[in-house]
């Protein structure tokens, strides 16, 4: 049994709001012998992903700037927890250079549009769809990719589209867009952890 705790392969979630997407795989590995969701790090205090975390009975952390991008304090943790893949789940800050060199390959990012349209520093959320939707595209979509030092330029692991109609709402595009990443990012997630090696 020990030794099965041992070799338990252990993700960090990194979420600056809502956190649906986290709250998707804590609930795929809330009992899962081999894998589990070992913290929850946030740089918004206000953030409902505590929330969820606090109801999976997961470990948070908050951080500011300062901490983030000036100490080794996230690293540390992260390495002291023996974290394994590190999911970002709604996360608006860049990650440092120093953190992507720590885990290369093990970072990923989902971004709710087909890149590399619509990504860069500021696109995320409803200014991405917002643009989506200004530039009449007729597909939207989700991307998840690995990340590297440069908002959403890491290599693509996935892309799914779906389709926009005449006359859809924000409301509705957003949701085309979220029930794609809930189908999605889990999947990919699960694949990528299994491949890792402990």
């Amino acid at each position: 049994m020990a030794l099965q705790l041992l070799m338990k392969k252990r993700i960090a979630i990194f979420a600056s709001g809502s956190g649906s997407n986290a709250q998707k795989l804590m609930e795929l590995y809330k009992r899962n012998p081999e894998v589990e969701i070992a913290l929850v790090l946030t740089n918004n205090p206000d953030a409902y992903v505590l929330q969820r975390a606090d109801n999976f009975e997961i470990p948070t952390h908050i951080f500011d700037r300062n901490e983030f991008y000036r100490t080794d304090n996230i690293i540390d943790l992260l390495k002291n927890l023996d974290i394994d893949l590190i999911v970002l789940a709604g996360f608006l800050w860049l990650i440092p250079k120093k953190l992507v060199s720590e885990y290369p390959g093990r970072i990923v990012n989902i971004h709710p549009a087909i890149l590399p349209k619509f990504g860069g520093k500021g696109m995320y959320g409803d200014h991405v769809h917002n643009a989506v939707m200004a530039a009449g595209e007729t597909e939207g979509g989700i991307t998840i990719h690995y990340v590297n030092e440069n908002y959403d330029e890491g290599e693509y692991i996935y892309q799914g589209k779906y389709k926009i109609e005449k006359g859809d709402s924000l409301e509705m595009i957003k949701f085309k867009g979220q029930q794609l990443e809930h189908q999605h990012y889990p999947r990919i997630i699960d694949g990528l952890i299994k491949k890792i090696k402990k």
